[in-house]
């Protein structure tokens, strides 16, 4: 009986270890598939500025977007994720130093990565949010690319990004973001401006940046990634939606909740949005709570 039971018990096992196999195959021939497809896209090649003022609005976006939370506070990159089942993630030095962006790049390669998540060569960039900067007007973007394209040379190589098996498969169930491209209407055209004001548009255009985490109609949800809690509600309906002007932006300079409640940084990012203006902190209240 008991060779029976382990003959019938190693049968099941076997039968589990090729079908995992099976699927985990078919996860890696997919996302190698989708990783490696050229999207055929002409983008809009917005100029590169030297103009102080410009850059000063490029370097106020790139902390309020949180580039420097990802490529490193110097923008020079950093290893943003190693971890065997996840894989070695870089987010790549975006200055134009040894290890980082080729003398050549030019505004055309800085349109392609930024709205559209794609390398010059047309292929998908891994992780890169692409899909909130492709909302952005006109003259922000141009700012931003002028900066980036301005920043000062630094020298850092890294090795390349390799995906693992669980973000392989997170990829392929669609429960990780690994290619925003796929998330982007390519076609879309640029708005020129969003007038910076306490308005409820302005703070819908910003809250492109909070849409990742709490989704899109910014009520949360499921947790963004194993082992992470679940995303607050930020709307009308929400803890933020009770809270004063003053209440808001206090929590979101320093983490601190008005009912006492210290927030993980990286679980909600207030380190980025303590950089937001006063204006954009009230504008961007103002629409959570018309939601």
């Amino acid at each position: 009986m008991i060779k029976k039971i382990l003959k019938v018990t190693g049968l099941i096992l076997g039968v589990l270890v090729v079908i995992i196999a099976g699927y985990y195959t078919k996860a890696h021939i997919s996302t190698n598939q989708r990783m490696h497809k050229k999207y055929a896209v002409t983008p809009q090649v917005l100029p590169i500025l030297n103009d102080s003022a410009v850059l000063a609005r490029g370097e106020h976006l790139t902390r309020i977007k949180s580039c420097d939370g990802c490529h490193g506070k110097d923008l020079g990159g950093k290893v943003f994720v190693d971890n065997p089942a996840l894989g070695l993630l870089i987010a790549p030095n975006l200055t134009k130093g040894k290890g980082g962006r080729p003398a050549d790049y030019n505004a055309e390669d800085w349109s392609l990565a930024l709205r559209h998540g794609l390398r010059r060569d047309h292929t998908p960039l891994l992780f890169m949010p692409s899909h909130e900067f492709t909302l952005m007007s006109e003259e922000d973007m141009t700012a931003i690319i002028s900066y980036c394209a301005n920043l000062q040379p630094i020298d850092r190589e890294f090795p390349e990004s390799n995906i693992g098996p669980l973000a392989r498969v997170l990829a392929d169930l669609d429960k990780l973001p690994l290619l925003p491209a796929e998330m982007i209407d390519h076609d879309r055209k640029m708005v020129k401006e969003v007038k910076a004001e306490i308005s409820t548009e302005y703070g819908k255009y910003l809250s492109t940046s909070c849409t990742g985490c709490h989704r899109e109609n910014l009520k949360g949800g499921d947790p963004v990634a194993p082992g992470y809690p679940e995303v607050a509600d930020i709307s009308g309906s929400g803890h933020p939606g009770q809270w004063t002007d003053e209440q808001f932006i206090q929590t979101l300079r320093t983490g601190v909740t008005p009912e006492g409640k210290t927030l993980n940084p990286e679980e909600m990012p207030w380190t980025m949005t303590k950089e937001f203006s006063d204006i954009e902190l009230r504008a961007l209240h103002l629409y959570l709570k018309s939601i």
